[in-house]
């Protein structure tokens, strides 16, 4: 018999399985993969050379080598936050965004609704 915590572990394999990421994931990132994704963010889609324009007209402070960008952009690949599309120089990213939860309201909740505010009885109430 399954416990909380096996649920819970298997909830969590399977949300990795998926891929994306989501606005909290961003605050456990390192600050270079961090700096990336918000440049990724920004226009969702970047192309390789785009990228490096961008990372280097970036305060000095701030700026990655090309050899730590490359890197932190083949970890983000690896890892889903980012998606590859082509090689080296054609390369393109484009951002991991994980979908939206559909809602949970019942089907009939809005007949229902509608039917309250106009002052009759709905369907199933009948």
């Amino acid at each position: 018999m399954p416990g909380v915590f096996d649920r819970l572990d298997k909830e969590i394999k399977d949300k990795q399985k998926e891929g994306g990421i989501s606005p909290l994931d961003l605050a456990e990132l390192s600050p270079a993969f961090r700096k990336i994704m918000r440049l990724m963010l920004r226009e969702l889609q970047m192309s390789y050379p785009r990228l490096c324009e961008v990372v280097e007209a970036m305060p000095e402070k701030d700026r990655l080598t090309r050899a730590e960008l490359d890197s932190a952009l083949s970890s983000l690949t690896e890892q889903f936050w980012l998606i590859r599309i082509g090689e080296n120089e054609k390369a393109i990213y484009k951002v991991n965004l994980k979908r939206k939860a559909g809602s949970t309201l019942a089907s009939g909740i809005w007949s229902s609704l509608d039917a309250k505010l106009k002052g009759k009885p709905a369907k199933n109430e009948e």
